[in-house]
């Protein structure tokens, strides 16, 4: 479990952070594992670069494929749409 993103979810701080090449600004939402154990975060990207093309929008990222993670001291509020108890999360460490 990372310590810094369940600390930005608590104190609901936006994290930078380097994902498949891309420096993105997250605000993360809900933290966990999925069904097959992997650690996996549920943000809301609000700039930054994707391989998707979608720069902006809600993602789930691999916390394994997560580097160079900072907690920035910009504060969010929880984004219209996030509902607690994300289904693609068997176990949850941390959420809004």
């Amino acid at each position: 479990m990372n310590n810094i993103i369940v600390q930005a979810i608590q104190e609901q701080r936006e994290l930078e952070l380097r994902y498949s090449g891309y420096s993105r600004t997250v605000e993360p939402h809900a933290y966990g594992r999925d069904k097959d154990g992997e650690e996996i975060l549920r943000c809301y990207q609000v700039s930054g670069g994707s391989v998707s093309g979608e720069r902006v929008g809600w993602k789930i990222l691999k916390v394994h494929e997560v580097f160079s993670l900072d907690l920035l001291k910009v504060k969010f509020d929880a984004r219209t749409g996030y509902k607690r108890g994300d289904k693609a999360m068997e176990y949850i460490f941390s959420q809004l």
